[in-house]
């Protein structure tokens, strides 16, 4: 796994494309901004799955975590995720949220693995009229 960086955003990209289908896929253009914004960093698998995220004020979130059909069911979503909760507290973060479509169940059931529960509902935010679950996980400090 190796960090994200502005340059790669068309490689990103290609698999947030491939990850997600229709209008919830984000551009070179958007993902080179995120990687560009105080706080922000990203991690990924080249050709696999990239997670991004950001801190702020001890908090941290997940904005996107993609993995490639193909890629998938082999762990690498879990291991995006470990890598971005630790990264998040070695940046000083206690605690990380992030949305899910409530109609997405294998990502929530991953979240779900990995200790998240869910604080708020935003109806109808996606573009196919789903709900975003806005979840939380306290973060443990680094050792």
């Amino acid at each position: 796994m190796i960090a994200a960086r502005a340059e790669d955003a068309d490689a990103l990209a290609l698999l947030h494309a491939a990850a997600f289908a229709g209008g919830e896929c984000w551009g070179p253009d958007a993902i080179r901004l995120m990687l560009e914004m105080p706080g922000a960093f990203g991690l990924h698998l080249p050709g696999t799955g990239f997670v991004l995220a950001r801190v702020a004020a001890g908090e941290a979130e997940i904005l996107t975590l993609a993995v490639a059909p193909a890629a998938r069911r082999q762990g690498l979503g879990g291991a995006l995720l470990a890598a971005a909760m630790a990264q998040a507290a070695l940046r000083g973060a206690r605690d990380l949220f992030l949305e899910v479509s409530d109609r997405n169940i294998s990502a929530r059931a991953l979240y779900t693995a990995a200790g998240f529960a869910e604080v708020g509902r935003r109806p109808r935010y996606y573009a196919d009229g789903s709900d975003a679950l806005v979840l939380r996980r306290g973060l443990s400090p680094p050792s």
